[in-house]
Parts: structure tokens; sequence; C-alpha cells
């Protein structure tokens, strides 16, 4: 087994010297995380999606339907 001994001398283990190291090691795991999720998206493959004329149409149709109630 081999043993390893830091010391503080050089700085390497002080709080102004770990954080922004330790900030960018957990921006990169965030990324990380971010990318596979996309993956497991775009491995789903769901092709089934609307075009955005069928997304405006649906919000027309949403909003004819909100103001017939009112109006009734």
């Amino acid at each position: 087994m081999t043993t390893i001994q830091l010391t503080q001398q050089a700085g390497l283990l002080s709080p102004e010297a770990l954080e922004p190291w330790l900030r960018e090691q957990l921006k990169a795991r965030r990324w990380a995380e971010f990318l596979s999720a996309l993956d497991k998206l775009d491995a789903v493959g769901n092709d089934d999606y609307m075009s955005p004329e069928e997304v405006a149409e649906e919000i027309r149709a949403m909003r004819a339907e909100k103001r017939a109630g009112r109006a009734a």
C-alpha cells in the first residue's frame, strides 16, 4: 500500500485554491449529466412531434374555445 502525505506548504489545499477547481469540476459534471440526458432523449427517437404551424393552430383553437366559453 502506498501512502501519500500532502503538506500545506505549496498552498494547493487552501480554500482559495480549491474553490475554483471544485466549481469547475461541478460545472463539468452538470454539463456531462446534461449531455447524457440529451443522449437518452435522442435514443427514445420520438418522431411524433408537431410542426410550428400545428402548434400555432392548436393555440388559435384553444384561444377560440376560451373566448367562446366566456361568451356563453
